[in-house]
C-alpha cells in the first residue's frame, strides 16, 4: 500500500491536484484498489470528483456521543465500525471517505485510537490510498492517518502561499512525521513567477515538484459542477500533474 497526502492552505489548488492525481492513478494503475480520503475540514473533494456524500466520519464520531445511540449488545468499537463502513462512498473505481468539519467540542479526539484502528484496518485494503489534507496537517500530526509515504505541499504562484508552505513543512519537522518524499508543487502558474518567487522557494527548504499552469477548462468544469477527473488528456493542468507524478514514480 502506497499513501500519498496532499497539504496547503485553501484556495492553492490543492483539491483539484488532488483530483487529478487520483485521475492519473486510476488511469495508470487500472489493475490496483484505491482510496480517497477528504481530510479538510473544508471537504470538497466529492464535488471535484462528482460524487454526493451523505455521511461523513466527523458527523459519526458525534453520534457515538448521544446516550443511547449504542444499539444494545454492540460495543463502542463494533459500532464505530459499523458507522465507518457507512460512511464509505463506493464506485467502481474507487472509494471515498470524507472526515468532515468537526461539529463539536473534541469531535476529533473522541474516540481517536478506535478511529486510527479502523482507518488502518480500511487502508489496507487499498494498493493506493490518496489523502487531501489542510494546511494544519491535524490528522497527521495526532497520528489519526499515519505512515505516510509521500506528502505534497501545494502552493499557489504568489509569495504568501509559499511561505505557507514553508509553515507546512516546519509542521512536519516539529512532529517528526516519518516521510520516505515530500516536496512542493506550484499551481496557477501564468508565466515566469518562478524566477520571482525562487527565493521565497528556496527559505522554506521544500524540493520544487514541478508547477501547474492556470487552466481554464477548470474553472468551466467547476462552474459547470462537472467533475475533473474527466478532464481530457491534453488539458494543461492534465498534463503538468501527470509530468510531476511520473516524476516521483506515481
Amino acid at each position: 500500500m502506497k499513501q500519498i497526502a496532499i497539504a496547503g492552505k485553501g484556495g492553492v489548488g490543492k483539491t483539484t491536484f488532488t483530483a487529478l492525481m487520483l485521475r492519473h492513478i486510476l488511469k495508470n494503475k487500472a489493475n490496483k484498489t484505491v482510496l480517497a480520503v477528504d481530510a479538510d475540514p473544508n471537504a470538497n473533494l466529492n464535488e471535484a470528483l462528482g460524487l454526493e456524500v451523505e455521511d461523513t466520519i466527523s458527523t459519526m464520531l458525534e453520534e457515538t456521543k448521544k446516550p443511547g445511540a449504542i444499539p444494545t449488545g454492540m460495543t463502542k468499537e463494533m459500532f464505530i465500525e459499523y458507522k465507518l463502513q457507512q460512511a464509505l462512498v463506493e464506485t467502481k473505481s474507487y472509494d471515498l471517505l470524507v472526515m468532515g468539519n468537526p461539529q463539536g467540542s473534541g469531535c476529533y479526539c473522541y474516540p481517536n485510537d478506535l478511529l486510527r484502528k479502523h482507518l488502518e484496518t480500511l487502508r489496507d485494503n487499498y494498493d493506493y490510498v490518496t489523502v487531501d489534507n489542510e494546511a494544519g496537517l491535524e490528522h497527521l500530526s495526532r497520528r489519526i492517518i499515519n505512515n505516510v509515504h509521500t506528502l505534497i505541499v501545494v502552493s499557489d504562484a504568489s509569495a504568501r502561499s509559499i511561505r505557507s508552505a514553508g509553515r507546512v513543512h516546519e509542521i512536519v519537522k516539529n512532529v517528526k512525521l516519518d516521510l520516505e518524499e515530500i516536496g512542493l508543487v506550484v499551481t496557477k502558474v501564468t508565466g515566469n513567477e518562478i524566477e520571482d518567487l525562487q527565493p521565497e522557494i528556496d527559505k522554506t527548504g521544500l524540493k520544487l515538484l514541478g508547477t501547474v499552469p492556470l487552466d481554464p477548462l477548470v474553472a468551466e468544469y467547476d462552474v459547470k459542477s462537472k467533475a475533473l477527473v474527466d478532464l481530457p488528456d491534453d488539458a494543461l493542468s492534465v498534463q503538468a500533474v501527470e509530468q510531476i507524478l511520473n516524476k516521483i514514480n506515481l
